[in-house]
């Protein structure tokens, strides 16, 4: 057979996977078919499907967890340089600094370091470069010394059904390792909520650890649950060597603090001390920590008056690393001033595009009074007979100075109307202003009609979990499990919108003003985790109070941007704090105006596109200008469709550009082909059902040249087209399918037709007959 001849894998099995090997590179350090992402989840309507994932031919590592070279392999019709770009981009993305391109007769090996030598050169394929010439490179380009190479290949902690860390908390881990080892000794890793910070800050702390560059961890947070969900479940494999750090570690007699392990975890609130205790943090001597981990650290943790700030300057000496969703920049208060610039960043727009975070679509709701504003008339009384303030209140008045029960109950209306339209049990947070709106938004959720039943048979469908309330935070727990059913609407004001991993929460409700894009960043990443196998591919943002208009700032999502310029006085680290305000515990004065009535003026749904934009549109147009990007009329649709040997490529194809057959079904019919939703939907053209294009079919006896075992299986075929579709019967796999396994086995069936090509033209000519009515 000539090498022309060969396929792909065939190339990479004979001569690129040899030729590699016997460079020195080792079998477990050639990963084939490494899979980088997992596709992007397209959502239209009530539907979700992924795209393919990304996929490089070979990722070569220098070590298990140092990937240093991609290389894409091409069949030998195609020339060595044809598969470089593709290898360009992946290694782009896994920020490795060689690309390289093979179809079997050489390679092309792109360098993408700056360093001194040729950009790119051509290699015969017995010349494949070694591993040690091109961790020299790597070395040279990372800026690393000799000395630093041991911590910097330390193995991550892994054994047998062990979690392996994705290609970005791979980049996060390695990237902050190299900081370290280099004698960085303030770290800032930003990443977007859901994409595992605690894991990868596990393999950070557990690599420095057990090489010794860091002997002695204190991992800070300042929320109990956040420290109890690391312990039990990303940090476990620490075991005896970990404690968690509380007063229960103060000898009560001598007042000293028990020294003996090896990691400590605490809640900063449990370890600064306050007026009726003393502080813990400080029973430790300066120097007895070598790295410390500050978790959520846009939380304040930067100002310099905060109390995080009191222990990070006490152990002064240690590593200090921080960890965010949101690196926090405003003219008060930056984390980059104390950290420095994130030493690896993974926003939210990079997840949902690489499928590990769930997309989002955002119901925005305008009610009339929110968007006329509403003044009382002349000597107005309130529901409680006060007089109310003569002006006009607007929507940053509602349910923080002024309360409207109609416009609570009009929320809550369509809150549970969208429930019940897709799935009452599907898990919600309703964000409300304070903890009166959130109780007075549980109770008119409760008087919905179509809740009651669900409420009488638990009552825990609806509940209030707000820091004030001990039965519903000691539902938080069961909220968060995906295996517990209830609660199942949580109304909230702060405590839920932070450290709150919500895994199967599919919808999210905005009932309050949000000013500040850190606490936004927040609220939204309580949807973003990604359940598969509980159904929770996408969520949905319901947005009463125009909060998602936030997505149009420009710090959604982008780089960090430094405001806080400090002159050659000031001090480096910003005065005051703009941070999230405290909940409210106690409710404050406010006007309540019963009676007035509200209504919803408008409602539109937008969803948030490829390129990270929130786009409004219909299904229907979204489909017509998606299908118009690949074919420009009804005529070259017609063209393509007919010409395709399978119609499988062609959906597929326009489901890569978000095009779900499954919604268009949803909403046009589930008795009709692709091809008529697709002509109906774009073209405007009136569809026919997969029965009625059978029926034609029959009526034409275009099945007289077959056997008689022949026509029974195109009849057969033309029934389970009927039923389900024409990608159906493209696959062989149809012949084991009844009614056609009972006229024989598969082997039996394609010999009646003259052998498999003519049973696949016969096939073919069916399709072209199904199709020749074209749309009605």
């Amino acid at each position: 057979m000539s090498k022309k001849d060969l396929s792909e894998t065939d190339i990479c099995d004979r001569f690129i996977t040899p030729a590699i090997h016997d460079s020195g590179w080792a079998k477990n350090l050639i990963r084939r078919e490494y899979q980088i992402t997992d596709g992007q989840i397209v959502v239209r309507g009530n539907v979700a499907s992924r795209k393919k994932p990304r996929r490089a031919d070979y990722v070569l590592f220098y070590r298990p967890n140092v990937p240093i070279a991609v290389v894409e392999a091409k069949d030998n019709k195609h020339s060595v340089q044809a598969g470089i770009q593709q290898a360009l981009d992946y290694a782009t993305k896994l920020d490795v600094p060689f690309a390289i391109s093979s179809n079997g007769d050489g390679f092309l090996l792109h360098d993408r370091t700056g360093l001194p030598g040729k950009l790119e050169r051509t290699i015969p394929m017995d010349q494949f470069p070694t591993p040690a010439e091109l961790w020299a490179r790597f070395m040279e380009w990372r800026g690393l010394k000799p000395e630093q190479e041991a911590i910097v290949t330390a193995p991550d902690y892994a054994t047998l059904g062990s979690k392996t860390a994705r290609y970005y908390q791979q980049l996060a881990i390695n990237r902050t390792v190299e900081a370290i080892a280099k004698g960085q000794k303030r770290c800032l890793l930003a990443m977007a909520t859901g994409t595992g910070k605690t894991f990868t800050a596990f393999q950070i702390i557990h690599r420095v650890w057990k090489h010794g560059t860091a002997k002695r961890i204190l991992f800070l947070a300042d929320r109990n649950i956040l420290i109890d969900q690391t312990i039990t479940n990303d940090f476990q494999p620490f075991g005896g060597a970990m404690t968690k750090l509380d007063r229960s570690l103060v000898d009560q007699v001598s007042g000293k603090v028990e020294t003996a392990y090896e990691i400590y975890l605490a809640l900063y609130q449990g370890i600064v001390g306050a007026e009726d205790r003393e502080a813990i943090y400080d029973k430790f001597p300066p120097d007895f920590f070598d790295l410390i981990v500050v978790d959520e650290c846009h939380r304040g943790s930067a100002r310099e008056d905060s109390e995080w700030r009191q222990i990070l300057e006490y152990f002064g000496e240690a590593v200090q690393l921080g960890l965010t969703a949101t690196p926090k920049e405003t003219k008060y208060v930056s984390n980059i001033d104390y950290f420095g610039e994130p030493v690896f960043m993974y926003s939210l727009k990079e997840g949902i595009e690489d499928g590990f975070l769930a997309p989002f679509k955002v119901i925005r709701v305008d009610m009339d009074v929110d968007l006329q504003g509403w003044r009382p008339t002349a000597g107005q009384l309130d529901d409680a007979g006060e007089l109310i303030e003569d002006r006009i209140y607007n929507q940053m008045d509602f349910d923080r100075k002024i309360v409207f029960p109609e416009r609570t109950k009009r929320v809550a209306e369509r809150v549970s109307e969208f429930l019940h339209a897709t799935d009452p049990m599907h898990k919600t947070i309703v964000f409300c202003e304070d903890i009166d709106h959130a109780e007075r938004t549980r109770e008119a959720l409760v008087n919905v009609p179509e809740n009651q039943p669900l409420v009488t048979a638990d009552h825990r469908y609806v509940m209030r979990i707000t820091g004030d309330e001990k039965e519903g935070k000691a539902q938080l727990d069961n909220f968060i499990n995906p295996k517990e059913s209830h609660p199942v609407i949580a109304t909230t004001s702060k405590l839920m919108s932070t450290g709150v991993d919500a895994q199967t929460c599919h919808v999210i409700v905005l009932d309050r003003r949000i000013g500040s894009m850190t606490e936004f960043k927040q609220i939204i990443g309580r949807g973003t985790r990604i359940r598969e196998d509980y159904g929770k591919q996408f969520f949905t943002i319901i947005d009463f109070r125009k909060a998602t208009e936030l997505f149009a700032d420009p710090d959604w999502d982008g780089p960090p941007l430094q405001v806080y310029n400090p002159g050659e006085k000031e001090p480096i680290a910003p005065p005051g704090d703009d941070g999230d305000p405290p909940e409210v515990t106690e409710p404050t004065s406010k006007y309540v105006v019963g009676g007035q009535p509200v209504d919803i003026v408008a409602e539109r749904i937008q969803y948030y596109d490829k390129d990270g934009k929130l786009v409004t549109e219909s299904l229907k147009d979204y489909t017509k200008r998606a299908v118009g990007e690949q074919f420009a009329s009804l005529d070259d649709f017609l063209k393509g469709w007919k010409s395709a040997e399978r119609k499988r490529a062609i959906l597929e194809e326009l489901g890569e550009h978000g095009v779900l057959i499954g919604a268009l079904a949803d909403m046009v019919g589930p008795d009709y082909d692709p091809f008529d939703l697709i002509c109906h939907v774009a073209f405007d053209q009136k569809p026919l059902t997969r029965k009625e294009r059978a029926e034609n079919v029959k009526k034409r006896d275009v099945f007289a040249k077959y056997g008689e075992t022949a026509r029974a299986v195109l009849n057969g075929l033309l029934e389970k087209y009927a039923d389900q579709g024409v990608e159906e019967i493209e696959e062989f796999a149809v012949l084991q399918l009844r009614p056609l396994s009972d006229l024989g086995t598969p082997m039996e069936l394609v010999k009646a037709f003259g052998g498999k090509q003519k049973y696949l033209d016969a096939v073919r000519k069916l399709e072209i007959e199904l199709y020749s009515d074209d749309v009605a």
